[in-house]
């Protein structure tokens, strides 16, 4: 199944849920969840993808406690306002306790804090830095790693193999998640001596980065840092290898959006680049190969980032309501401080200081297309490993 078909039946996926829950019977006893996600505007396939992880783990898991499980997919449209009135309204109307979604840091630290005020649970894969440091409450957790580790685990150890790159420029989405990324990777910079040969921001609607690339291509450097997420990073990597910047600058992507984004830029431009990436559907653990096995049963597709972010995401919360015996929020969060598990990426764990998981990061490498062994090889694992700031420097003070 191709992207566009898997995308097409994204958009049906939320129907037989919503027939589900207009009966009365069903609907009284079920626990209600949200995946308040992008599903139109710049991140909607993140969002569609994520609707199927959240659809595939609660058709997994069938009941939770004897209760059956019912979920609402939330059009945040990216914005934090309009994912803060949905969220409102599936609690009020459906008395939803529990959301699993938020593609972008700045609707995630906006639904977590909606979250805590009537007393629900919120987990995201969004990457501030601020969601589990200065702006963590007792209500949010987050499963992906966040800037910080992302710039650890991708910059560091691409500075470490090339110590003849000393000159870097960033293009940087002008909000929390970039000035995250760009803080961080300052950061490293200055340690290792690396000369930071520019930066250029842009607006999270921009679509085109031509002059931005123009102005890196003028600063001559060894390495184009993209900082960017979802579609804004496959433009800017598309435009540019179309000028030409592959044959004498490396590229890194941070924060690859995964397996789609492989898909849809392809095997020759993503050949030769490095890619940040939370999940990678080829990781060799018990749970992603059962991850890998359900997608390929349900969707015909390897699973990608934004699927299996949602997927673990809602098992985690359905893992702690019956590690808790108990479907009440404050029993729930009790459960999920300091849980340990199998996750995706290994062992995994969630920090009872932050809520934060510790897990893995990946460094990728895109391969050449005479060296895949399959459709969807498109990179290997050139770095593995976790880096996260010490609850002390996060400035994370749960109430």
């Amino acid at each position: 199944m191709n992207r566009r078909d898997l995308l097409k039946l994204a958009a049906l996926s939320a129907v037989p849920t919503s027939l589900l829950q207009a009966r009365s019977a069903w609907a009284a006893d079920a626990i209600e969840l949200g995946c308040p996600v992008p599903m139109s505007g710049p991140f909607a396939a993140n969002g569609k993808f994520a609707d199927l992880g959240m659809k595939l783990a609660v058709e997994q898991y069938g009941k939770v406690l004897g209760r059956p499980l019912a979920y609402s997919v939330l059009d945040t449209e990216g914005k934090p306002a309009t994912a803060v009135r949905k969220v409102q309204e599936l609690a009020q109307q459906k008395n939803a306790r529990y959301f699993a979604g938020g593609i972008l840091s700045s609707e995630s630290l906006a639904m977590g804090k909606e979250a805590e005020k009537f007393g629900g649970v919120f987990i995201t894969t969004a990457g501030a830095d601020e969601i589990t440091g200065k702006d963590c409450n007792r209500a949010t957790f987050r499963w992906s790693v966040p800037t910080y580790g992302a710039i650890e685990r991708t910059v560091r150890p691409l500075i470490e193999s090339m110590p003849k790159a000393k000159r870097w420029y960033t293009i940087t989405p002008q909000y929390v998640f970039g000035d995250g990324l760009l803080s961080a990777a300052k950061n490293i910079f200055k340690e290792k001596g690396i000369e930071h040969v520019g930066n250029s921001y842009h607006a999270l609607t921009e679509k085109e980065f031509s002059g931005y690339l123009t102005n890196a291509m003028a600063a001559k450097p060894d390495v184009l840092l993209i900082l960017n997420f979802g579609s804004q990073s496959s433009d800017t990597l598309r435009q540019a290898v179309s000028f030409g910047m592959k044959k004498n600058t490396t590229i890194l992507v941070a924060w690859a959006s995964g397996l789609e984004q492989f898909e849809s830029l392809g095997a020759d431009l993503c050949d030769g680049v490095y890619f940040g990436a939370q999940y990678w559907h080829d990781v060799d653990t018990p749970a992603n190969r059962d991850l890998v096995k359900r997608t390929q049963a349900a969707f015909k597709t390897n699973p990608n980032y934004s699927l299996a972010g949602s997927y673990t995401c809602t098992k985690i919360l359905l893992d702690a309501m019956a590690k808790a015996g108990s479907a009440d929020p404050k029993a729930v969060i009790a459960a999920l401080q300091g849980m340990k598990y199998d996750g995706l990426t290994g062992p995994e764990e969630i920090r009872a200081a932050d809520h934060q998981v510790l897990k893995n990061y990946y460094l990728l490498k895109g391969k050449p297309k005479n060296r895949m062994k399959d459709k969807d090889d498109f990179a290997e694992v050139v770095a593995v490993g976790k880096a996260f700031l010490p609850v002390e420097q996060t400035q994370c003070k749960l109430a």
